[in-house]
């Protein structure tokens, strides 16, 4: 096991239990389990008789939580590899209807992002990939080398807001053309000779190639449609009183997250109980670097209208 694997960081984990504030005997669904950082700190809080759901594509993580928080607990833990878009189907096989608080912490996580195999980050080389789970079809490699320059371009506009979108995508078809691009160095050295040639500014404080990497993991990880069917379900699994977490990383997905709380409030299913995004103190944006983009908003299911 890759020893990053235990560095990786939970964030924000102070502020998940102050607004969750879960009680003994209580049912937390964690849609995006990891390797159960939140999960270790927010376990002890609902036990003895608490149930812990913990959901997540990735395996490999999976694995990892479930040896952590065997040492924990014996009973009372369910993890399950499958996406949190999917959790209605997976609470009806455990005999579950209702939980009382719902936890989403969006996004990649360090591990994930350390391991070269995984073709994540792009500043490690290697395999194009950028799975969270193996059982998927589609890797970045396979976009990055068949869309049309038009659709690779509004893949990186509108998954990322990239403003050179047109001329990566033209400068990548070009490359493409003289031999495949199947490794993470060699996308992020195609992406960064455009701003080196002159022909787009570089983003300050970051590397050119960062928002093309988000863009094609959210591509290849169907994250904002995933992001929307579990928020237009959560309301209906959550019991009255019970509260919804969802830790974001960049403003597509908070801008989702934002707009579907206040969907729900009008409906009377769900209020909104942060005014504004809850974020990281200076000691934990300084010690986490994962924690200096992370915005947290919480809801609260409201009372039952029938």
């Amino acid at each position: 096991m890759n020893g990053s694997q235990h560095e990786h960081q939970p964030v924000l984990v102070e502020q998940v239990l102050r607004w969750l504030d879960p009680r003994p005997g209580q049912v937390i669904l964690d849609g995006t389990v990891g390797l159960g950082g939140h999960a270790a700190a927010l376990l002890p809080t609902i036990l003895p008789s608490g149930r812990y759901i913990g959901l997540d594509l990735d395996e490999t993580m999976l694995n990892v939580a479930r040896a952590r928080l065997a040492t924990m607990v014996e009973t009372g833990v369910d993890l399950v590899e499958a996406n949190f878009a999917e959790f209605s189907d997976i609470l009806t096989r455990l005999g579950v209807r209702e939980v009382d608080h719902m936890l989403l912490d969006l996004g990649v996580n360090s591990a994930q992002l350390a391991d070269p195999a995984r073709g994540f980050s792009f500043d490690r080389e290697g395999p194009l990939d950028m799975r969270f789970s193996r059982k998927q079809r589609n890797r970045a490699l396979d976009l990055v080398n068949a869309l049309p320059e038009q659709e690779l371009a509004d893949l990186f506009y509108h998954n990322a807001q990239e403003g050179a979108s047109r001329k990566i995508a033209k400068r990548i078809c070009q490359v493409r053309h003289e031999a495949r691009i199947t490794t993470t160095l060699a996308l992020a050295q195609a992406v960064a000779s455009v701003f080196e040639s002159g022909r787009a500014v570089r983003p300050r404080k970051m590397h050119p190639a960062t928002r093309v990497f988000q863009a094609l993991r959210i591509a290849v990880n169907d994250e904002l449609d995933n992001l929307q069917r579990f928020l237009t379900q959560a309301a209906d699994h959550l019991r009255p009183g019970g509260r919804l977490a969802v830790i974001s990383f960049h403003s597509l997905e908070d801008g989702i997250v934002k707009k579907a709380f206040r969907k729900a409030k009008t409906a009377g299913t769900l209020e909104e109980i942060t005014r504004r995004p809850v974020v990281g103190d200076p000691a934990e944006r300084q010690a986490n670097p994962r924690c200096r983009s992370a915005k947290l908003r919480v809801a609260q299911r409201l009372e039952s209208q029938s």
